[in-house]
């Protein structure tokens, strides 16, 4: 597992997401009032990035800007059609005021 410390939780607005890249992974990252999710940035469904959709707040979600699935932050889950497969999370943590992703191998490489 390998942790990255990224940036302070307070240079990002609640109700916005953050995309990253760390080795070729992309990821995206939701802050929800004083929570923070790590997804995929990637949708299961049309291969699209979704930090360009709409993050749902109240729903914990974010939506596909391209055809409007959305998935749930804290599972990654589907929740609408046209996605029926989930995306990826990723561990993450505010720790001292900043926010730190962490990354375990997949499990072919562990």
């Amino acid at each position: 597992m390998t942790t990255h410390t990224l940036f302070a939780l307070d240079s990002m607005d609640s109700g916005t997401g953050r995309k990253v890249e760390i080795d070729g992974l992309e990821v995206l990252l939701v802050r929800i009032d004083d929570d923070i999710y790590a997804i995929s940035d990637t949708c299961s469904h049309a291969d699209v990035s979704l930090s360009n959709g709409f993050v749902e707040a109240d729903d914990c979600a974010v939506e596909c800007p391209k055809h409007g699935a959305s998935f749930d932050l804290r599972t990654g889950e589907a929740l609408t059609l046209p996605a029926i497969r989930p995306v990826p999370t990723y561990e993450v943590a505010v720790i001292d005021g900043d926010v730190v992703l962490t990354l375990a191998p997949l499990e072919e490489d562990a």
